[in-house]
């Protein structure tokens, strides 16, 4: 049985990642982190750090394919600084153990005007710190592919919701707010389109491109519902689901810059706010219809979140 690691493994993606490698594809797992737990009862795990270039060889020793899945805490400058060495311990790894990489990334480095309609050919052009790192990070892989050093691929997603997110915006100030009695939270528009991907529909779609042989060596886009929905549409369907009245609170850019004063989370927050100033569609067609891989009803999924009671 082939081995296949997860870096970063226990967040919304990793854990579900880890179940469908080894339920669906019959793969050993190999769980990386600072505080790995098993998500099968076989699955292997390995303690580490992955700043420690070191730590992440040994990790990635022995891997068929290692899915770097990893969520640094929420800030620009400890991003800038942590991301390109992260990145380069495991392209380095990859490459002297022949492991294939895949890497699961956001849409931080598209171009503010292709936020309406997003495919895998959208125009670069990062406007935000975290952009400019993660458009520095993707270049660093799809060079070391370009030079024949491993063979990767990028596997792309709109902002997240679903089970057991707590880095999830949807998440903690609409679904979580609506829960606990109080309004929903919305930055900027509560009127404008956006797109989330929901975390089994991603996990499932990693696994099953981490295990294509063809799907190496490009950026893939997550499956995403086709839903044009606003800010005020997903707060109605939480609440719906929720049986409790949808109220809101819009929070104006300008009111997350004045509380970014005082609190560093909002200064964060209000760097990436432009994507909820304009329509944010994520287009997934490519992996539908390469792959079948299809996304789960917007509706059923909210059933199943609210279900779940995370």
């Amino acid at each position: 049985m082939t081995m296949q690691t997860i870096l970063g493994a226990g967040g919304a993606v990793g854990t579900p990642l880890a179940r469908s490698l080894r339920q669906t594809h019959g793969k050993q797992v190999r769980i990386v982190a600072r505080t790995p737990k098993r998500v099968n009862p076989d699955d292997e795990l390995v303690v580490a750090d992955l700043l420690d270039a070191e730590a992440v060889n040994r990790a990635v020793a022995g891997s068929e394919v290692a899915y770097l899945c990893v969520g640094l805490p929420y800030k620009a400058k400890l991003w800038a600084k942590d991301w390109p060495r992260l990145m380069q311990h495991v392209l380095n790894a990859c490459r002297t153990h022949g492991a294939k990489l895949v890497f699961v990334d956001n849409v931080y480095m598209y171009a503010p005007e292709a936020l309406s309609h997003m495919t895998e050919r959208s125009a670069i052009g990062p406007v935000s710190k975290k952009g400019n790192v993660r458009t520095q990070v993707v270049k660093m892989l799809l060079d070391a592919v370009e030079r024949g050093e491993l063979q990767a691929l990028i596997a792309r997603s709109a902002d997240f919701y679903g089970p057991d997110n707590r880095n999830s915006i949807l998440m903690e100030l609409v679904y979580n707010n609506l829960r606990t009695g109080k309004r929903a939270l919305w930055q900027c528009d509560i009127d404008k389109v956006h797109s989330f991907t929901y975390t089994p529909d991603a996990a499932r779609a990693i696994a099953v491109l981490g295990n294509s042989e063809d799907a190496y060596n490009r950026v893939w886009h997550l499956p995403t519902a086709t839903d044009k929905l606003t800010g005020a549409d997903w707060g109605e369907l939480f609440a719906a689901e929720l049986g409790v009245r949808a109220r809101f609170f819009v929070l104006k850019r300008w009111l997350l810059k004045l509380a970014g004063v005082f609190v560093p989370l909002m200064r964060d927050l209000e760097e990436m706010s432009y994507q909820y100033q304009c329509d944010y569609f994520f287009d997934s067609s490519d992996i539908e219809r390469t792959y079948g891989l299809t996304a789960t009803p917007v509706k059923q999924a909210v059933s199943e979140i609210v279900a779940s009671g995370a």
